[in-house]
């Protein structure tokens, strides 16, 4: 199966459920405390190469997928609704899309709120400074309130890759190091 086919069916798989978590949230009027437990749990998947790999790998049982979830999601303080949750997602053999369904929520999150999201990619944590420089630089752009969500990537080397909806802004450094060795090749 080609990968394009495989983030597709990931992407639709996380969109549903991530949908029904947020009825259910919304339903209860748990919708911020689900989302404090779903960047819990991100944290923790980014923290822990074990926990990505009983994630991400078809090799465990749904059963021992479920035992080891429910205990890091107490261990976390992870309760209520997000605690099923995990239990349910491991439960059809579907944490895989787990990372998908986390960004999905967000997004459903953050429209409902009018806000728009931002996945923004930095070689190094931004001070809270600069997210709310950034956020307001955003805002000015798009008109609207901006939730920014960041990934770390030290590979950029420097700058920052910014994606809102279709658009994507890349001022990495490793990509304009890329362009001036092009630019270079073609001169030479």
């Amino acid at each position: 199966m080609p990968v394009a086919d495989t983030s597709q069916l990931i992407s639709g798989v996380a969109e549903r459920y991530a949908s029904s978590l947020f009825e259910l949230s919304l339903e209860t009027g748990s919708v911020d405390k689900v989302g404090a437990d779903l960047d819990r749990f991100q944290a923790l998947l980014d923290e822990s190469e074990d926990l990505r790999r009983l994630v991400a790998s078809p090799v465990f049982s749904a059963e021992d997928q479920q035992k080891a979830v429910i205990a890091v999601a107490e261990k976390a303080g992870i309760s209520g609704l997000v605690a099923n949750f995990l239990k349910v997602v491991a439960g059809n053999r579907r944490l895989f899309a787990m990372p998908g369904m986390i960004r999905a929520f967000r997004q459903i999150a953050a429209e409902h709120r009018g806000e728009i999201t931002a996945e923004v990619t930095s070689a190094h944590a931004l001070s809270q400074a600069q997210e709310n420089e950034l956020k307001s630089a955003l805002k000015g752009v798009t008109g609207k309130d901006v939730a920014i969500v960041v990934t770390i990537d030290p590979s950029i080397l420097g700058g920052l890759i910014v994606k809102v909806g279709s658009r994507q802004i890349d001022t990495s450094l490793r990509t304009k190091l890329s362009t001036l060795k092009l630019a270079l090749k073609e001169v030479g």
